[in-house]
């Protein structure tokens, strides 16, 4: 029996080549692993409306990629990166802080933060009709694993959003080890992104096509969106001996009424969620649902710890989406919004989901544990092998899966 704490039940030989750099020319030629009735299909993602079942509720991830990337140079010549991560004030996540105009404050990381030595950094840019705008970056505090920054800029009238889309960069994930091009500010985006928020891209989705979306509604195929805000802590490796020991990141979600509602005839659909984000935003959904059952004061911002699943007492699931209704009426709004660290590993019982398409995944990470607990660590060291042998490519630009739970379709 593997041990399941430990995080070398988690890895395997990945070798370089076998990471994909760049995109392929059309996002629906990546290969399609079909994981169903216990056995292994190799297919293309192009013919994936052939193993989606005719009842099935397809959950994206809408969340947009931001140019989250600042370089700043200081007085001395040195060059200073920001990586803004999330908002630091406030509990509207991403989305409300894009829309803010001359002033949001940050939480960032900063390559090459022993050279900053003045109060503040300034960057201007013109362009060819002679508009000037200004970035200010003030550090205003610096914590354990990231620092507070402070962004104002000239002219005030410009949104957050637009000064990243102006002077930011597309950040690539590390393993990529190349700089970005002009192609992944399309590429590395869902062609249905559209909740600026995000500093890496829920990549199960970039394989879906305009064609490929069509096709599946004109079978009757139904889909819901909902948005978790893809943190830099998607990348963070497991230093620790063992998954219990990890500290989890934190991670803005929102859902929309109408996506809960559909929901709640679960009975009536295979629900599937596009991605391990989505995965994780449905389950967590449910646990906050739960949270929400047993609270007292429903004036707290709902948020769920990483081990919350493991210890809280369960409820039948439209019990628990009705608690969020209720929720959702007594603050009079249509969008959930909340935070989530939940941790999925084997022994998590999964509440909402049925199958899920995703992508191939690093070894020793928190995401090849979520994977793990929902086929099994056997039955992911076989799909593994499989692909290894099989010429699939791996991480954000590779090949896609689709995987149902074992001994279902």
């Amino acid at each position: 029996m593997p041990d399941i704490d430990s995080i070398e039940t988690y890895d395997y030989n990945l070798p370089a080549e076998r990471i994909a750099e760049y995109p392929l020319a059309n996002r629906d030629q990546s290969k399609l692993l079909v994981f169903q009735n216990n056995s292994i299909t190799d297919s293309h993602f192009h013919s994936i409306e052939m193993f989606i079942p005719e009842n099935a509720l397809l959950v994206f991830n809408d969340t947009k990629v931001v140019q989250a990337r600042f370089l700043f140079q200081t007085s001395t010549n040195a060059t200073i990166e920001i990586f803004s991560l999330e908002p630091a004030e406030g509990d509207g996540g991403p989305a409300e802080s894009m829309t803010m105009h001359g002033n949001v404050v940050w939480k960032c990381f900063v390559g090459n933060a022993k050279r900053w030595k003045q109060r503040i950094l300034e960057r201007k840019v013109q362009y060819p009709d002679g508009a000037i705008i200004s970035l200010f970056a003030e550090l205003i505090e610096k914590k354990e694993d990231y620092y507070i920054i402070q962004f104002t800029w000239n002219p005030t009238a410009l949104t957050f959003s637009e000064i990243l889309s102006l002077l930011g960069d597309l950040p690539l994930p590390p393993y990529m080890k190349r700089k970005t091009e002009e192609e992944d500010k399309v590429r590395y985006q869902t062609v249905y992104a559209r909740e600026e928020g995000s500093v890496a891209a829920p990549t199960a989705g970039l394989h879906f096509t305009k064609e490929i979306l069509t096709e599946l509604a004109s079978k009757g195929i139904q889909e819901e969106y909902v948005t978790l805000h893809v943190g830099a802590g998607t990348f963070k490796p497991v230093k620790t001996d063992s998954i219990s020991e990890h500290q989890m990141h934190s991670e803005y979600i929102s859902i929309r009424m109408e996506c809960i509602v559909k929901l709640l005839d679960k009975s009536a659909h295979t629900i599937i969620p596009v991605g391990t984000t989505s995965m994780r935003t449905l389950e967590s959904l449910y646990w906050l649902g739960c949270k929400l059952h047993y609270a007292v004061d429903h004036t707290v911002f709902p948020e769920l710890a990483q081990w919350d699943a493991y210890t809280i007492l369960p409820i039948p699931m439209i019990e628990s989406l009705q608690s969020v209704l209720s929720y959702l009426q007594y603050k009079g709004t249509d969008v959930f919004i909340a935070r989530t660290s939940l941790l999925i590993k084997p022994g998590y019982t999964f509440k909402m989901c049925d199958a899920i398409i995703t992508n191939f995944h690093q070894p020793k990470s928190t995401l090849l544990c979520l994977v793990s607990a929902f086929v099994g660590i056997d039955t992911l060291k076989q799909l593994y092998t499989h692909a290894l042998e099989t010429d699939y490519r791996f991480l954000s630009y590779g090949d896609s899966s689709l995987l149902f739970k074992k001994n279902e379709s």
